[in-house]
């Protein structure tokens, strides 16, 4: 099945076609610069252009950065406020919508690095925030917010995501100490099998991972930053199969 991914976030909003059997772009994506203020109305505007760019007509999944319950928003981290509440499946035409580090978490456990991982998988997206997925044999367990964890004090995203190395102004290997002591925090709670790292630092792996040093296995996310687009496509896929 071909379904259109949008993926939403702090800074920009990405979106191409997807085939959902292979888990691959048909298109290239195209991406804009998320509107200021990131307004639901705003974003809806930028949802339809992209769905226009590709004369899109059939399903299209959506990820939102935040707690998204039956397609209602519930917290709004790195966009605008005024999105709490708001039904955003309605909002996008009735959209299936979920939320970004889970759609990212769906693509690396359906074509990525989680494939086939039986126990506790991590997939953490490091970008404006700091995302997670939580999947335990495959199976996802929604929302789970984990960049919004206690750490030194604050919240773990404001010490160790992507935007506080570059706030920060930190080497990767100074980055790398605050990720690993992030990634220490969570080992210990959910003692996984394996943590794949995702968001658009994934490209970046080598520059930082090798720093990085912990019992559990950790690695780049193969799908790197399209996982969004194609988990939000894989998601509305499967809901489409369920409602016929």
């Amino acid at each position: 099945m071909n379904v259109l991914g949008i993926d939403i976030g702090g800074s920009g909003i990405k979106g191409a076609p997807v085939d959902t059997e292979a888990g691959e772009l048909l298109e290239e994506r195209l991406r804009i610069p998320t509107p200021q203020p990131s307004s639901p109305d705003e974003v809806a505007g930028v949802v339809e252009s992209i769905s226009r760019h590709f004369g899109w007509t059939g399903p299209i999944g959506v990820t939102f950065p935040g707690v998204v319950v039956n397609g209602v928003i519930k917290t709004a981290a790195n966009v605008d406020r005024s999105w709490v509440g708001v039904d955003a499946a309605h909002l996008f035409g009735g959209a299936t919508v979920l939320n970004d580090a889970d759609a990212a978490g769906l693509a690396e456990v359906r074509f990525g690095e989680g494939r086939d991982r039986r126990g506790t998988v991590l997939v953490l997206t490091f970008g404006t925030g700091i995302g997670s997925a939580l999947f335990v044999d495959g199976v996802l367990v929604p929302n789970t917010e984990l960049g919004h964890l206690e750490l030194n004090g604050k919240e773990a995203e404001h010490h160790a995501s992507d935007r506080a190395r570059e706030k920060h102004d930190l080497s990767w290997e100074k980055w790398a100490e605050r990720v690993e002591e992030y990634l220490r925090h969570v080992e210990m709670l959910f003692s996984p099998s394996l943590i794949v790292i995702g968001g658009g630092v994934s490209k970046k792996a080598s520059k930082f991972l090798p720093h990085v040093r912990l019992d559990t296995p950790v690695v780049p996310a193969a799908l790197q930053n399209q996982a969004g687009i194609i988990g939000a496509a894989h998601a509305a896929a499967g809901r489409m199969q369920r409602v016929h």
